[in-house]
């Protein structure tokens, strides 16, 4: 386990506290799974961004092709 400092926010640190005495779990545990939390948030959103421009990538080749096919006549 790594050992981190780090400054927080005297009004986000009271209100941790409040939660932590409350709660009753260990400040550390607590900061552990809100860092882990807000990492899964976080790789959600760079999957979206990723997977929107990938579908602009493709898009203007799946509008041709669509194109293409209702060009097609079937009445054959």
């Amino acid at each position: 386990m790594k050992t981190v400092s780090l400054k927080i926010d005297d009004s986000i640190f009271g209100e941790t506290e409040k939660i932590l005495s409350r709660i009753s779990i260990p400040r550390n545990r607590y900061i552990n799974e809100a860092i882990e939390y807000y990492n899964k948030v976080q790789k959600r959103q760079i999957l979206e961004q990723r997977l929107k421009a990938e579908s602009a990538l493709v898009k203007k080749d799946s509008m041709n092709i669509l194109k293409q096919f209702e060009k097609i006549d079937y009445a054959d």
